[in-house]
Order: structure tokens, then C-alpha cells, then sequence
């Protein structure tokens, strides 16, 4: 009786396991065929505001320091970094890339990814403008479309905030 029991136990198992095995998973959904992708373009070559620029700020109601680092390419990539460091406690942020470019005294950027994620590029928060009030070889002041101010130094090539 109980060499009966093993082999149905068997059996169940091994059916199980075909069955599984014969069943697949859909294919993965393909992205809309009219979706345009944004390509970042390169810009002008004489760009003042190309490289890396750190601003440390603190901000009313946040208790800790508010960094911010912008990375503009010439290629038009960028990377946007927001870091919230607070005293004993493990730093929180937020990571950002995409394109950039300028329109007159404004730098806009484009988000495309948010923490490693893909972002619907077509909703308006992922675009974000920010006036150019203040510019030399070393210090930009930008100030964003709310009315924050980050007064920026520029940092070495390759700069990343500490975490």
C-alpha cells in the first residue's frame, strides 16, 4: 500500500512539474509604436554652464541640508542628484537623468529616468526650468521655477555626492 501512495505522490509531482513546463509566459509588452524617443542633443560647443555644479542649501521645515548636484554634458545628457543629509541618520536621495538644453537664460531640464526607472516623458513635473540670475567660471545661481535658489560651485569632472 504505501509503494502505491509514493508513486501517486510521484506522479502528481512529476505531472505537475510538465505541466509548468509546457506553459509559458505572454511575451513582453513592446512599447507603443508611436512614442517618440528623446534623444538628447548636443550643445554649443562654447557652452558656459557644461560640467558639474554643487549647491548645499538648508530649507525651512527640513531639518538637515538640502545638496543638489548638477551634471550638464555637452552631449546634452544629465544627471540630477538630490541628497538629504541629516546628522545620524543614513543620507536619502534622489536620482535623476535625462537631456538638457538652454533657452535663453533658462536651463531646462528633461528627466527620462528617476532612480534607474523610465518616466512617462510626456507628463509635464518630469520638464523642469530653472533662470540662470547669476553666472562666472565657478559659481552659477540658478533659481527654479518655484522660486528656490541654488547657488552652485562648479566641482571637479566626474564629481558624485557621498552617500
Amino acid at each position: 500500500m504505501m509503494p502505491w501512495r509514493i508513486l501517486r505522490g510521484v506522479g502528481v509531482i512529476v505531472l505537475g512539474g510538465v505541466i509548468a513546463a509546457c506553459s509559458s509566459f505572454p511575451p513582453p509588452a513592446t512599447p507603443a509604436a508611436d512614442k517618440k524617443e528623446l534623444l538628447c542633443q548636443p550643445v554649443a560647443a562654447d557652452e558656459a554652464v557644461v560640467g558639474n555644479w554643487l549647491s548645499k542649501r538648508s530649507q525651512k521645515g527640513v531639518v538637515g541640508e538640502l545638496r543638489t548636484l548638477f551634471t550638464l554634458q555637452a552631449d546634452g545628457r544629465m544627471l540630477y542628484t538630490e541628497q538629504l543629509k541629516r546628522p545620524r541618520q543614513p543620507s536619502q536621495g534622489l536620482s535623476e537623468s535625462g537631456c538638457w538644453w538652454r533657452e535663453g537664460d533658462q536651463v531646462v531640464l528633461k528627466t527620462l529616468e528617476s532612480n534607474g526607472l523610465p518616466v512617462d516623458s510626456d507628463d509635464p513635473i518630469y520638464t523642469n526650468y530653472y533662470k540662470i540670475t547669476h553666472r562666472s567660471a565657478d559659481k552659477l545661481r540658478l533659481q527654479s521655477a518655484d522660486g528656490v535658489e541654488y547657488n552652485t560651485t562648479r566641482t571637479s569632472p566626474g564629481y558624485r555626492l557621498p552617500f
